[in-house]
């Protein structure tokens, strides 16, 4: 008779022990997610950051173009229908976000702001020092 009660046990295991374990996971996952959402911010500030450098290389080199073929003093405009475009910026530098506020300075790119995915980069360049700066809103 004592063989036969061995034989039907059914190796398993207890609903405490699953509680016990989903607990564990759920705690875990708790810690886990406030620091992953972290990593996931930064990476996107660096992207808008990297973006934001292609543009401004885009427009600077758009910029030389037309300052090389311009009389000295005539000012260069970058805007959506001046000297230089803004969509001539986004084709040049293969970005798809939104381009704005670009100032030019003797044929220097001094701000540029940049807004893609919801994060906004703003571009600053001192001429003459040759500072640069790139400031995520």
């Amino acid at each position: 008779m004592m063989r036969n009660l061995k034989k039907n046990r059914k190796k398993g295991f207890t609903l405490v022990e699953l509680i016990v374990v989903l607990v564990i996971l759920a705690i875990l996952a708790a810690l886990l997610i406030p620091a992953l959402t972290g990593y996931i911010d930064k990476a996107k500030e660096k992207q808008v950051i990297a973006e934001t450098r292609q543009a401004v290389m885009a427009a600077q080199t758009l910029v030389d173009e037309k300052y090389a073929n311009k009389d000295k003093g005539e000012d260069i405009t970058v805007s959506a229908t001046g000297d230089v475009k803004y969509t001539d910026i986004q084709t040049l530098g293969e970005v798809k976000g939104t381009i704005s506020d670009v100032d030019v300075t003797e044929g220097v790119v001094t701000t540029l702001k940049y807004a893609n995915k919801g994060k906004t980069c703003t571009y600053t360049s001192a001429p003459a020092s040759g500072d640069e700066q790139y400031e995520i809103q």
